[in-house]
């Protein structure tokens, strides 16, 4: 596959984004994020997403400068409204308000509504835990299209509702789960339609209502993911439900499916100070000793090791920190022809990268 340095793929981005009209600033922020989730292993939330982005900014869904206003404010809470900014932008701009009340008042929390679509949770809750805090995030599309069906039902009336935890620890880095509450995430089918796959069992039923594996069963074929667990949907289901209320119903975003809704992300942020229960440096010598502990587990047959929640991702992210971003050829492809389109220079232009 084509590679390319981060440094490299981040001056892609920026320039296409800014060509789009985001400010400087706003433009290193999503292409940042978007780096990362690649690096992670997120794909469906990398690179793939520019022509998407590009698209939001373009017919008026995201509006670049867009102020992100406190509405409403307590010393542990606020109410921020994002102004259909960048969704990555707003965000991240949200962290330093919830750690600072988390520092004067032990647990902060906000939620924040009328964003753009805000990619990968684990990119907040990891900068939440690295200040030595305890960093919760749940997301929902508010009354934009869904995804996801209820359990028992054949039509999308939820999102794929998002869920982060990250907390420090002291050999590991900030230990991150990130997880979709559907079987998969709409990102990762889309990738499999673009790439010619079929879709494990368990994660999308047609609009009858049927088990599929056909991608093209997704989105505008009407068909609809399941909610995780499989037999256990109930679960995923209950989950899900709930980071709606969270995301969606107390940020007051709605809850809706309309189709042509304006993608409106909804997100609940929470970060909590671990030295008002226990000491920071013991909690994370602990967190890090039970991962060994778990590590240390006899393992079962067709299984070679143990690992954390996010381990995967940060081998890979180290990884590719060394040897380069490795981008499959579509999306190689696709910034190219955006990025000429836009009149900027795309990945095939920079002397450091390699299209193979």
């Amino acid at each position: 596959m084509p590679t390319i340095a981060t440094t490299s793929l981040r001056s892609v981005l920026v320039g296409i984004y800014v060509a789009a009209g985001l400010s400087e600033e706003e433009a290193d922020a999503v292409g940042s994020h978007q780096i990362e989730a690649d690096l992670y292993g997120h794909s469906s939330h990398g690179v793939v997403m520019t022509d998407w982005y590009v698209d939001t900014i373009s017919r008026g869904d995201v509006v670049p400068g867009a102020p992100l206003e406190v509405i409403r404010e307590s010393a542990s809470t606020a109410v921020l409204d994002a102004h259909f900014g960048p969704g990555h932008v707003a965000t991240a701009r949200a962290i330093p308000i919830v750690v600072s009340k988390a520092a004067e008042t032990g647990i902060g929390a906000v939620t924040i509504r009328r964003q753009g679509h805000v990619g990968r949770l684990g990119y907040y809750t990891a900068r939440i835990a690295a200040e030595g805090l305890i960093g919760i995030l749940t997301a929902d599309s508010g009354n934009g299209p869904k995804l996801v069906a209820p359990l028992g039902g054949r039509e999308a009336r939820l999102g794929s509702n998002p869920i982060s935890i990250a907390v420090p620890s002291t050999d590991h880095g900030p230990v991150v789960l990130d997880m979709a509450t559907a079987a998969a995430s709409g990102g990762k089918v889309l990738l499999a339609r673009r790439d010619g796959q079929s879709l494990p069992a368990g994660w999308l039923m047609t609009r009858e209502g049927k088990p599929s594996t056909d991608p093209n069963d997704f989105g505008e074929g009407g068909g609809a993911l399941l909610p995780l667990g499989a037999d256990q949907a109930h679960k995923g289901y209950g989950l899900s439900f709930m980071i709606e209320v969270l995301s969606g119903i107390l940020t007051g975003i709605g809850f809706a499916s309309s189709a042509d809704g304006r993608h409106n992300d909804g997100v609940f942020m929470t970060a909590i100070d671990i030295g008002r229960f226990r000491d920071l440096g013991d909690f994370s010598r602990d967190v890090s000793a039970f991962i060994e502990h778990l590590k240390a587990t006899p393992l079962a047959t067709g299984h070679t090791e143990i690992r954390y929640p996010g381990e995967l991702g940060q081998r890979k992210a180290r990884h590719s920190q060394v040897h380069g971003l490795s981008l499959d050829r579509a999306s190689w492809d696709s910034l190219d022809r955006l990025a000429e389109k836009l009149g900027v220079a795309g990945p095939s232009r920079h002397a450091d990268s390699t299209s193979v």
